[in-house]
This record gives structure tokens, C-alpha cells and sequence, in this order.
């Protein structure tokens, strides 16, 4: 489904004017306070974790007649090490080749991933900033395209230079102030009594694909403006264990411009579509007073209609397990943030 531009524009504008309109009236309000029999801060501490995840990036292309081409990453785990310290944090991720194998390597060809985070959390605001790249797909239904193709026998159509990278930066809201955010996301607070909370989220940011495929080399640039309203709750279940849970449907608007080369002539089109979008998952999790560890089950659906493909999904379903550790923080280190914070009124 396309629509004209001049729509979506007034759609965008009042998305971001309402987003921007209840933000600025939560601020106006008394300085949030965190009650202390709901939520215990580790802030002061750094928090280092490790995360392992079965992610797997999928792209379904469907053209006007139902014909479809799937394309998987090659990756089996991807693996994340973190650190996190009063208001802001760091992550990085990559995707080893060690746990593929050769063989899965000759059928399905190399794959590779980096991803890396930053984020700030100030008060009921959180704010993430992300720059990733996946590069090496192969077409999961190969056998669709190629005559007699024997699934773990033969190799898939692999696309090596299929690249998606991601410029992406998020905006969160927690209303409730009962309600920890930093618990289930970054293990630097612990939720002491049961508590839930919508948070109003805005995602924005450019993405690029590009590849070649039977001689002909595609670029497609996106600008991506998203709206989301997530709904977190997590269970105390004694004094170490939580189990939490969380659903957000989306909506959004993409601005796209697609380049493909053939031969000496290039082609280019710009379109604007409506993206729709839902994720949630399951968390089960243990905290004490240096040690942190859980797992959770993930899904990330979006799509939008597109008149040149006639549909595009990009599905995530993975598995996820972690664990970390609340060192003590140096004495200089803490005194100088301590020293800054005062400065700049954060204390």
C-alpha cells in the first residue's frame, strides 16, 4: 500500500507533534522520584554482562504474484558484552564463526555482524543510539529456483555481498516511576515489588541495503520514523527471581530511495510507505548483590506494502541468555563523576 506523500507527511506530523506534546507536559511535572521500596539502584556500581543470542536476521521478499525470496544471515550465535555505569552504557556485538561449522560455511556461505550501543538513562528518560552491519545472506528457499536442489546436500544461492547496515537511535518514556526499566533491560536497578508500565517509544534513523546479484548492483537507502507503545510488567517472585513480560505493536513511515545499475543505465525510484510492527517476549531472571543471569524469548515482526515488490517482511524470533557481574567502581573514577554531576546538576 503507497500513499501520497503529502498524507504521510500530515500523518508523520502528528504522530511527532503528539509524542513531543505529552513529553513536554511530563516534564513540566515535579522531578521524578523513584520510590525506594519498589526499586533498589545499583547505578553506582559497573555493571559488566555477557550475552549470547540465537538471533538471526530474515528478509522476505514477496513480488505481485506471491512469488517469494527469502534470505537468512548465516550466523548461529551472536554474542554481546556489555558494561553499564550510573546513567549511561556500552555494548558490543559481533557473531563469531567458531560455532558454524565448515560445513554450514560451504552450503550456506560466510556471514558477519557487528553491532554497537550506546545509551543514556536520565530520570524516567532512556535513550539509545545504534550503528550495526550484517553482511553474507543465502536464499533459504533455494529449491524453489533450482531444479533437483537437496536441502543439507547441495549449497544454497548465496548472496555474499548482501549488506544492511543500521543508523538507529530510540527515544523511551516510562510513566510509571514504580516501574524498572534499567531491571529488565540493563540489570543496574533491581524491582522489589511487582510493577508495570507503558512506555511511549520513538524509533528513528537511516538504514541502507546493497548487493549485486546476476549483474545488476542495488542500493536502497530508508529513513525510518516509528512509533511504538511498549507494555512492560514484571513479576517479583521472592527476593533474587523476577519473571517479566512485554508486547509493543507499531506504526511508522519509511522514506526510501532505491538505485539499481544495469549495464551503462541506472534506475532510480523514491517511496514512501506505512510500516506496521509488533515485538514482545518473556524474561525469567536472578539478581543478587553481585551476580546477575536470566534468559528470554524474543519475536520481532515488521513489514510494509511496496507496489515494486508487493511486500517486505523482516522477521527476528530468537533466544537469549545472560549473565553479569556488579564490580565495585574505583574510587577516582566515582569521585569524578560525582564532581561532574554536581556541575551539571545531575545530583
Amino acid at each position: 500500500m503507497v500513499l501520497r506523500i503529502d498524507k504521510l507527511t500530515k500523518i508523520t506530523g502528528l504522530i511527532v507533534f503528539c509524542f513531543l506534546f505529552k513529553s513536554a507536559g511530563l516534564l513540566g511535572q515535579k522531578r521524578w522520584e523513584k520510590d525506594s521500596t519498589y526499586i533498589t539502584s545499583y547505578a553506582d556500581k559497573f555493571v559488566l554482562k555477557l550475552n549470547v543470542d540465537t538471533q538471526t536476521s530474515s528478509y522476505e521478499l514477496r513480488d505481485l504474484s506471491g512469488r517469494e525470496l527469502n534470505l537468512e544471515h548465516n550466523n548461529t550465535y551472536r554474542l554481546y558484552v556489555s558494561l553499564d555505569y550510573q546513567f549511561f552504557g556500552l555494548s558490543f556485538g559481533i557473531a563469531p564463526d567458531i560455532f558454524g561449522g565448515e560445513d554450514n560455511l560451504n552450503l550456506k556461505g560466510e556471514s558477519s555482524m557487528t553491532d554497537f550501543r550506546f545509551r543514556a538513562a536520565l530520570g524516567n528518560w532512556v535513550q539509545g543510539f545504534q550503528f550495526s552491519t550484517l553482511k553474507g545472506f543465502y536464499v533459504d528457499n533455494t529449491g524453489d529456483f533450482v531444479p533437483d536442489w537437496m536441502e543439507g546436500i547441495d549449497p544454497y544461492i548465496q548472496i555474499p555481498d548482501f549488506t544492511n547496515r543500521i543508523y538507529g537511535m530510540s527515544t523511551h518514556y516510562v510513566l510509571n516511576p514504580n516501574f524498572s526499566f534499567r531491571n529488565i533491560l540493563y540489570n543496574t536497578e533491581w524491582q522489589k515489588k511487582s510493577a508495570g508500565s507503558w512506555i511511549p517509544s520513538l524509533f528513528y534513523g537511516w538504514e541502507d541495503f546493497e548487493y549485486t546479484f546476476e549483474g545488476v548492483k542495488s542500493d536502497e537507502n530508508i529513513f525510518q520514523l516509528k512509533l511504538a507503545l511498549p507494555y512492560y510488567h514484571t513479576w517479583v517472585l521472592n527476593e533474587n527471581w523476577f519473571a517479566g513480560v512485554n508486547i509493543s505493536p507499531s506504526l511508522g513511515v519509511s522514506f526510501s530511495r532505491y538505485k539499481e545499475d544495469v549495464a551503462d543505465m541506472r534506475i532510480e525510484e523514491s517511496r514512501t510507505y506505512l510500516t506496521r510492527g509488533i515485538e514482545g517476549g518473556i524474561q525469567i531472571g536472578y539478581a543478587a548483590e553481585r551476580w546477575v543471569f536470566g534468559s528470554s524469548f524474543v519475536f520481532d515482526v515488521n513489514g510494509y506494502d511496496e507496489e515494486r515488490l508487493g511486500s517486505v517482511e523482516n522477521n527476528k524470533f530468537f533466544a537469549q541468555v545472560y549473565v553479569g557481574y556488579r564490580l565495585n567502581t574505583p574510587g577516582f573514577i566515582d569521585r569524578g563523576y560525582n564532581k561532574a554531576a554536581r556541575k551539571i546538576g545531575l545530583q
